[in-house]
């Protein structure tokens, strides 16, 4: 087995259990732990303690290896491989009891920074919605046994998603880019899981994602996903504060990279 399946079988496993975590906490009951850039961008006990479970069983099996997650922070590791995690994508959709929300864990080799690191394994587990999306290096994405694909034809437009920024002050810039893209948009979804998002274009279930402003932890898994499932993944302004980022099939891509590769 390469190096690559088995991060992306050690990640499928732990998000599998940290799900499980997520899914008995939110039938339990939610309590907000904490809010971090706006009021609207909240924290659950749950978040923290799933990612305590994340980080415990990762340094069982690899003791050696880094860690970037969302709510605790990074720890460098010896191995060269860092896991980068969010331990419940969708945090709002969780708290309101919404399913679309997610347990996001990858594997990257290099520097823990989106810009020189290269995605080796992830996974994206959606405990609510039963689904378990996971991918490695060189060997394709895959869902339940089904080898996943991106659309390759929108002949009546493309679905795209998109999602917007906690900050209210971003709303504006954020729906004139909606505008722009529509005129190639059969539809546009708005899930509130960036990682379920780039889930599904590799599903084939949607076209296209675009959104500013996401952390490394939102898209790490996602973009190998999408990659591995025959499309292209693109970060614009990634020294901004807001970067730019994309996915879709090839002809998806392209044309949301036009239209977005300016100045909002």
């Amino acid at each position: 087995m390469t190096l690559a399946l088995e991060l992306s079988e050690l990640a499928s496993e732990i998000s599998r259990e940290a799900g499980e975590l997520a899914r008995t906490r939110r039938v339990e009951g939610v309590r907000l732990a904490a809010t971090k850039s706006t009021l609207a961008d909240i924290v659950t006990d749950a978040d923290r303690e799933v990612e305590a479970l994340i980080r415990d069983r990762l340094r069982a099996a690899r003791g050696d290896d880094g860690f970037l997650g969302e709510e605790t922070g990074a720890e460098t590791g010896a191995s060269g491989i860092t896991w980068v995690v969010d331990p419940i994508d969708g945090t709002v959709n969780y708290a309101y009891g919404i399913p679309a929300y997610n347990v996001s864990i990858a594997a990257v080799s290099g520097e823990p920074d989106p810009a020189a690191w290269e995605v080796l394994a992830g996974a994206v587990h959606a405990p609510a919605l039963g689904e378990t999306f996971m991918a490695a290096l060189g060997h394709g994405a895959w869902s339940d046994g089904q080898r996943l694909a991106v659309t390759t034809e929108t002949p009546a437009g493309a679905l795209l998603a998109t999602g917007f920024g906690y900050d209210p002050a971003t709303h504006e810039g954020d729906l004139a880019t909606v505008a722009r893209v529509m005129p190639m948009a059969r539809d546009v979804r708005r899930m509130g899981s960036a990682a379920l998002d780039l889930a599904y274009v590799a599903a084939g279930r949607l076209d296209g994602y675009f959104e500013r402003g996401l952390r490394p932890w939102d898209f790490a898994a996602g973009s190998l996903l999408v990659t591995e499932a025959g499309g292209l993944f693109s970060r614009l302004d990634a020294d901004s504060a807001r970067p730019m980022t994309l996915a879709g099939g090839g002809a998806v891509h392209a044309q949301l990279l036009a239209i977005l590769d300016e100045k909002d």
